[in-house]
């Protein structure tokens, strides 16, 4: 990296590359100036990303990227894949980081860096019009559609034994919401969120079981990437203060979110608190 400095080449400090500025800092500054940031989200996970007439997409994790952006004066290219494809395409540099809603688990804090989380992540049944899952224990004997490589495959892979249900995979959510719709499977499992919005658009489906998690939604980066995560915390944080996440979860998921949720608490730190990866150094938001 070449960098212009009013120091002149015979001073010591600068032959020793000991600069004024911490090297995370500078290096942060770096990131938010270069080109186009190049993300990617599962165009079919409305509402929080779906196609729209005339091209492209919309949806609150559009919005998410294309304001954060703003914030760090970049450009935003998103890319519409399956969500099976996207970490495999961070870890390409295919991707500067991933706009799709990831949730934060333990095993996925270990291979990415997060950002601290923007909305929680509960996960909820959905099923037809009439016959809502009540209970986990009235999954047995049922089929419950999952989408591929979503933390809702994990939860039915680590739950079907214990409450003998079988479960299905499919390449995109609205597949596997449309497999519920033909009798195909009971009931899908997505995030709260996605379900309101499918159970909204379609008076033949109802929301049933929410499964409470206390996990969270966050934007993640590779491990290598320290500033990057560290430029676009900053803008969320700021996102947060002023309110802008949670206008934006009213916008498109019709409620006003609580003190406590993550779409307004600030982490003291940068990343989310209790998993690998998080700075627990204090940060104080800087906001233009």
């Amino acid at each position: 990296m070449q960098r212009r400095s009013t120091f002149k080449p015979s001073f010591r400090a600068l032959a020793l590359g000991t600069v004024t500025c911490l090297a995370a800092l500078c290096a942060s500054a770096v990131w938010a100036q270069t080109g186009p940031l190049k993300t990617a989200v599962d165009a079919t996970f409305a509402p929080h990303a779906m196609a729209k007439l005339g091209g492209g997409a919309q949806g609150f994790n559009i919005d998410l990227g294309e304001e954060l952006a703003k914030r760090l004066g970049r450009k935003i290219d998103i890319e519409a894949t399956e969500f099976s494809g996207l970490v495999p395409g961070l870890n390409s540099k295919r991707y500067d980081f991933l706009l799709a809603p990831v949730t934060v688990t333990p095993e996925r804090a270990k291979a990415m860096l997060f950002t601290e989380g923007y909305l929680d992540t509960d996960y909820t049944f959905l099923g037809r019009k009439g016959a809502p899952l009540a209970r986990l224990e009235d999954l047995k004997g049922k089929t419950v559609a999952v989408n591929k490589g979503s933390n809702y495959e994990g939860w039915a892979r680590d739950n079907a034994a214990k409450y003998d249900f079988k479960f299905d995979v499919y390449g995109n959510n609205a597949d596997a919401v449309q497999a519920v719709l033909a009798n195909r499977a009971d009931y899908n499992l997505a995030g709260t969120t996605v379900v309101a919005w499918a159970a909204k658009q379609n008076a033949a489906l109802q929301t049933g079981y929410t499964v409470k998690t206390g996990l969270v939604w966050a934007l993640p980066f590779r491990l290598d990437d320290k500033a990057g995560r560290a430029a676009a915390s900053n803008a969320l944080k700021c996102m947060k203060q002023d309110g802008t996440v949670a206008k934006l979860a009213v916008k498109w998921f019709g409620f006003t979110p609580g003190a406590d949720d993550a779409a307004v608490k600030l982490a003291p730190g940068t990343g989310v608190p209790g998993m690998d990866g998080y700075d627990a150094t204090p940060v104080t938001a800087k906001c233009s």
